[in-house]
């Protein structure tokens, strides 16, 4: 079994918003096509506090029930089959979805007979990359979709996907489940 991971596409982390990724928005048709070839999806989301400790370190963002926190307006919401919540306490920074509070991300997956991670979501180096290297370490197969991640700086988008490649994460093209030319 396999699941696709989108990883906190969030207003705030998406063209217009507080910690803005350039260009985070253009991955949002490209996941929505990538969902209609999986049975299992689901989502993680920054869902911060209105204080918190991580705010020393980044501008406030994904504050909880605010517009900044909700997923992206194009992004459809109806097929994500669970969303886990991360960085929801005053300390807890909460880069990888392994780290949601709500519910237990690896039990879930195994109770789902899940083998197979495919991610997606913004940003590649930071949010994308904690979560992959989780999923590794608890040995999922792990695959990244190029065009459905999203980075900030390329020196630090680079430096994740070695790291990424190291610990035996593979990067694929969305062609092969989309049926567009790579």
């Amino acid at each position: 079994m396999r699941a696709l991971l989108i990883v906190d596409l969030q207003n705030d982390f998406c063209p217009g918003g507080r910690l803005a990724v350039p260009e985070g928005d253009r991955i949002v048709p490209v996941i929505n096509k990538l969902m209609d070839k999986f049975s299992l999806i689901i989502a993680s989301k920054d869902w911060h506090p209105e204080q918190s400790r991580h705010f020393d370190k980044w501008p406030r963002h994904c504050i909880r029930e605010t517009a900044g926190a909700a997923f992206h307006p194009d992004l459809k919401k109806d097929r994500i089959g669970r969303v886990f919540l991360k960085g929801t306490t005053d300390s807890d920074d909460g880069y990888s979805v392994f780290e949601a509070t709500n519910e237990n991300l690896e039990e879930y997956l195994k109770e789902n007979n899940v083998e197979e991670i495919y991610i997606t979501g913004l940003a590649t180096e930071y949010c994308v990359r904690a979560s992959a290297l989780d999923a590794a370490r608890k040995g999922f197969e792990v695959y990244i979709i190029k065009e459905g991640v999203a980075g900030i700086k390329e020196d630090d988008v680079n430096q994740a996907v070695t790291e990424m490649e190291k610990a035996g994460i593979e990067l694929i093209t969305a062609g092969g489940f989309t049926g567009e030319k790579n």
